[in-house]
């Protein structure tokens, strides 16, 4: 495993962290989780990204009776605030009362102290960026968040929030949670400029597209059985705007590619999000302990200019670039 530090901070985390969105607590056994987990820790992983939303808080629950009994000194533990955790209005955003809750439960369901990273899941149009900030930082006072980043946030938001900590001695972001693949570069044109600036890290989710970039899904073919597309628990609305033709035939012309560089597509995408500087980690899921192991294997692996150029021309006009795609809800969900 390589390691990486988190934006400009101090904090190394490992290159491949291990998320569970979407699968514990929901998509798979207790049980197969946490084969999952002890797989990546078995691999070298020691960052693990959870958040208070999925599988209705049960995800976090999970994870911490994974990593129980694991030295905490050696893990670095994310999670997020901003979806509802409740029925309540003040059960979801990032006021100072749904973050200081949340946090709570958070920590209790984790089995932890603190958390590493402290992430707000999206932009709250109707909270102060100044409320926000300040009680984050207040977070890091009491020792309860050792650093704080984003999810899904714009470059103008970023910068906006990196301005008004600067300005007010509150506790700097050092990284943002963007969805980012080989299909999915929304990130590149405004995002990762200003992040590079202001030594912000990038901490991606979905670097294989949801499965679509492991070359399983074939064009004209029903989704394998089974599979994150027929699952309707598990994501099958999110990657169903991937399953088109056109992007599945693109994606099987890159076999040949990964073949002469001695990868799986899967191994593949995940490198190739790694080769981004910005990059501070690509988060990985798994159901089954297996294929943890095939997507660390995309640790360390340099990919040259040529190889590069050749993926951009393979998958061409399929790959999604316009920054507008990045939104948070204008109100509270």
């Amino acid at each position: 495993m390589e390691f990486r530090n988190l934006g400009r901070s101090g904090l190394k985390i490992s290159e491949i962290a291990y998320g569970n969105w979407i699968t514990h607590g929901s998509q798979v056994e207790e049980e197969a989780a946490h084969a999952c987990v002890h797989a990546a820790l078995d691999e070298g992983i020691t960052t693990f990204d959870t958040a208070d939303v999925y599988a209705g808080t049960r995800a976090e629950e999970v994870l911490g009776r994974a990593l129980k009994g694991q030295r905490r000194e050696g893990l670095e533990i994310f999670t997020k605030v901003y979806w509802p955790t409740g029925t309540g209005p003040n059960d979801r955003g990032l006021s100072r009362k749904h973050i200081t809750e949340s946090i709570h439960g958070s920590l209790r369901r984790l089995g932890t102290d603190y958390v590493d990273l402290y992430q707000a899941h999206r932009f709250d149009y109707e909270t102060p960026l100044e409320e926000t900030l300040k009680t984050f930082d207040d977070l890091v006072r009491q020792g309860k968040v050792l650093y704080v980043g984003v999810s899904e946030w714009r470059a103008d938001e970023i910068a906006e929030a990196l301005r008004i900590a600067g300005e007010m001695g509150f506790d700097r972001i050092v990284s943002n949670q963007p969805q980012y693949s080989m299909l999915w570069r929304v990130i590149e044109s405004e995002v990762v400029p200003l992040c590079e600036k202001e030594g912000v890290g990038q901490v991606v989710f979905s670097p294989i597209a949801q499965g679509v970039l492991t070359g399983k899904y074939r064009p004209g073919a029903a989704p394998p059985a089974g599979s994150r597309a027929t699952d309707e628990a598990g994501g099958a609305d999110f990657i169903s705007r991937l399953l088109r033709d056109d992007v599945l035939t693109r994606v099987q012309d890159l076999k040949p590619i990964a073949d002469e560089v001695g990868l799986s597509l899967a191994q593949l995408a995940v490198a190739w999000v790694l080769q981004n500087g910005n990059v501070s980690a690509a988060i990985v899921g798994a159901s089954r302990p297996e294929q943890v192991r095939d997507n660390v294997q995309a640790a360390g692996v340099k990919l040259d200019a040529e190889i590069l150029t050749r993926i951009d021309d393979v998958l061409g006009p399929v790959v999604e670039t316009d920054p507008g795609k990045t939104v948070s809800p204008a109100r509270r969900p």
